[in-house]
Order: C-alpha cells, then sequence, then structure tokens
C-alpha cells in the first residue's frame, strides 16, 4: 500500500513504479537524447521514436489510413473523409452547430 496515498497494489514493482510519481524519481534515461523515465517499459516505448520501430500492426483498420480511400463526401462542400464520424464533425461547420458546452 503507498503511504503517500493509500492506494493498494498486487505486486510489490507496481507499487514502487507508483511511488516515483510522488517522488518525481526518473531512473531511466535515454542514452540518445538524454531524457529520463520513471518506468523501464516508458523508457522501452520512448526509444521506438528514435528506431522508428512499429511493433503493433494495424489489424483491423479497414486500411483506409494507408490507402487514403475517402467514401465520405460532404454534399455541402466536396471535401472528402475517411471515416462517417469525421464528416458529421465536418459538417457542422456549414450547419452552426455547436453540440458541446464551452
Amino acid at each position: 500500500k503507498c503511504q503517500e496515498c493509500g492506494k493498494s497494489f498486487r505486486e510489490n514493482g507496481h507499487l514502487r513504479s507508483h511511488q516515483r510519481t510522488h517522488t518525481k524519481e526518473r531512473p531511466f534515461p535515454c542514452i540518445t537524447c538524454g531524457r529520463y523515465f520513471s518506468c523501464s517499459s516508458h523508457l522501452i516505448r520512448h526509444q521506438r521514436t528514435h528506431t522508428g520501430e512499429r511493433p503493433y500492426p494495424c489489424l483491423h483498420c479497414e486500411m483506409r489510413t494507408h490507402t487514403k480511400e475517402k467514401p465520405f463526401v460532404c454534399t455541402t462542400c466536396g471535401r472528402r473523409f475517411s471515416f462517417s464520424s469525421h464528416l458529421i464533425r465536418h459538417q457542422r461547420i456549414h450547419t452552426g452547430e455547436r453540440p458541446y458546452r464551452c
């Protein structure tokens, strides 16, 4: 159990990792850019920005991002979108709809 905030963990390693959020300790340095991280897994993920490694392939995106296919067309201005949700959001420009409060 964390002495600082009372949060409980099943594994001691997770508790130690969590405690670094309170102490701001960052013992894992990136040897490429010098940035420090509180968890080794965060360092490993960061290092991929330097290597370009992408170990998790896209398996279910219908490939529109990769093929640049844009089947959804705005009937007002003709702009095209890969996803219907993006078209719906765009159409608010024309209607003036503001569904979210400031």
